[in-house]
């Protein structure tokens, strides 16, 4: 349409990194033409890499203006949080010879109830206590499916589907997954993750119930509901006027706080999480991602479902691709390239000539 004016607000969320590069390539000769665009996004780098000149924002106002090709992703960040900016300290878990899984899915097949959903096909993976591995894909590609198959919303027919801790779960619902130690969080925060109508202490009470003690004789013990939602507002920083704030009341960023606060501090065995940080600013997703690496610490199995690769590549240890509903096999996250994982994400052979993965190969 030949534009004078181009304005795109995160429009990167669901392409491959070689897509990216396409689009990018397009936009700079958009401006080599004469156009002017303005970039809105959260990814740092997109920014260092494409824009000529940024400005930052924190609440609704204007608070410093940078060329970001001489600023640091980690600088950008702190100028938006105007606090510094401490990335997770872990070290990347190898697994032992020999270890035993914590979460085993096994030939994991579920038909989508989604009229446009995706099929998940053959999803077969294993993830160890201390360990987080990350599962990456472009959106639609069955990640909605593997949560709600996960959590039990979706149930996979077959026990012996998935297993956790030896026990066959994969008949079971969301309440006695929960039971042996699972939590969830999934992509929806408002209706899915929690009731917009409902108080910050009402939805805590919704998935902690019996793992905080928070009923005693089948009544809800107020006093120990409302304590834990201060503790998870005091822990994870979560910005309310309190725990008897209506859900809807927060911001996307305070309200998935809260919700992985739910979980985490219900010390679960094994944490399933869908697009942890997305649409949260750097600050709140520094606080996530150190306390999904301090839950590993402590021995639980965390799964991170995301699109965002940057992410997986800061917090994960192995990486494991969603595509078309069937899953590459993990590799570890220090034998991967972005490159590598865009290739598979957009739909590469999932087995070459000697019939391994694309992942497999160009990790040797």
């Amino acid at each position: 349409q030949n534009p004078k004016l181009l304005i795109m607000d995160e429009p990167t969320s669901v392409l491959t990194p070689q897509e990216v590069e396409k689009l990018f390539a397009t936009l700079r000769r958009l401006a080599a033409e004469g156009c002017s665009i303005l970039y809105i996004s959260h990814k740092l780098e997109e920014i260092r890499a494409l824009c000529g000149a940024a400005t930052i924002m924190r609440l609704g106002r204007v608070v410093a203006h940078c060329k970001p090709s001489e600023k640091s992703a980690k600088e950008l960040a702190e100028l938006m949080i105007n606090a510094e900016l401490a990335p997770p300290a872990r070290s990347r878990r190898v697994v032992a010879a020999g270890a035993k899984a914590k979460l085993v899915v096994d030939k994991l097949t579920v038909k989508s109830p989604h009229a446009f959903g995706t099929d998940l096909k053959q999803i077969s993976f294993s993830v160890y206590p201390g360990e987080i591995l990350g599962v990456a894909g472009i959106a639609g590609n069955g990640q909605t499916e593997l949560m709600d198959a996960l959590s039990g919303e979706v149930p996979a027919g077959t026990p012996e589907r998935i297993l956790l801790d030896g026990a066959a779960i994969g008949h079971m619902g969301p309440r006695e997954r929960r039971a042996l130690g699972g939590c969830f969080v999934p992509e929806e925060r408002n209706g899915h993750g929690a009731i917009g109508a409902m108080t910050l202490s009402e939805n805590a009470f919704l998935t902690a119930a019996k793992r905080r003690s928070l009923a005693r004789f089948g009544f809800v013990s107020q006093a120990r509901t409302v304590n834990f939602a201060r503790e998870i507002i005091r822990g994870f920083d979560v910005r309310t006027t309190g725990p008897k704030a209506q859900a809807r009341s927060l911001s996307g960023g305070n309200l998935q706080k809260f919700l992985i606060g739910r979980e985490v501090m219900q010390a679960p065995g094994l944490l399933i999480i869908n697009q942890p940080t997305w649409g949260v600013d750097a600050g709140a997703a520094a606080s996530i991602y150190r306390a999904l690496a301090e839950l590993a610490g402590k021995g639980a199995a965390v799964v991170i479902i995301s699109q965002d690769l940057d992410e997986i590549f800061l917090v994960c240890d192995r990486v494991a691709v969603i595509a078309g509903g069937r899953l590459s096999p993990p590799i570890p996250v220090k034998e991967a390239t972005i490159e590598q994982i865009g290739l598979v994400m957009g739909g590469a052979a999932a087995k070459d000539a000697g019939g391994a993965s694309a992942m497999e190969s160009a990790a040797q």
